[in-house]
């Protein structure tokens, strides 16, 4: 297990790394701060950012978000304390775990390991989402292009579909594609650029 632990203090940092003893493998780095581990979180690739801090600031927050968005990733957030609302734009930057006052080493591992698996499942959810949207949006152009065969062509329904699945075997490509290329030329005849 790669874990980065981004502290400011080094006992407090040295904790976390005392959870993880028993882990192997495993490869701990430290940073400071999420300005200081920001350019090696490529090169490093940690499995899981582990943040411990007295409080979240905004900016800790906005650097966290902007880097996990960028490449979505596990993190765990160990705080002393935590005003109203710094949970929430916790989760908001991506954070899996946000535990207050509760950093031992006992409890390091397995808050970790219930944040990957959440991390995961989220990943699977999005994913599985993105898929959805992806396929509606493909099916909503199918029929738009059905629709325009059906006008121009004077075919039926199940013709039209039919002309558009060997245009796609033909071509070796998706028929949501060939549907959208029908479409856009079909609005290029008409005098309409896509």
């Amino acid at each position: 297990m790669r874990v980065l632990i981004i502290d400011p203090d080094e006992a407090r940092a040295a904790l976390v790394a005392e959870g993880l003893a028993d882990v192997r493998p495993l490869v701990v780095r430290r940073a400071a701060t999420m300005a200081e581990a920001e350019p090696e979180l490529g090169a490093f690739a940690p499995d899981v950012i582990v943040v411990a801090c007295d409080s979240p600031d905004r900016d800790t927050l906005e650097s966290l978000g902007a880097s996990t968005g960028a490449d979505p990733r596990p993190v765990v957030m160990f705080v002393d304390r935590s005003a109203p609302g710094l949970a929430e734009r916790a989760v908001e930057a991506g954070v899996a775990a946000y535990v207050v006052d509760g950093l031992s080493p006992g409890r390091v591992r397995p808050v970790l390991e219930v944040a990957m698996r959440r991390f995961q499942l989220m990943q699977e959810l999005r994913a599985d989402l993105q898929k959805a949207k992806d396929d509606l949006a493909s099916r909503k152009t199918v029929d738009k292009a059905k629709g325009l065969l059906m006008k121009e062509r004077g075919l039926e329904e199940e013709a039209a579909y039919r002309l558009l699945r060997k245009l796609a075997m033909d071509s070796g490509r998706p028929i949501g594609a060939v549907a959208a290329e029908l479409i856009a030329y079909a609005e290029v005849l008409r005098g309409k650029a896509p």
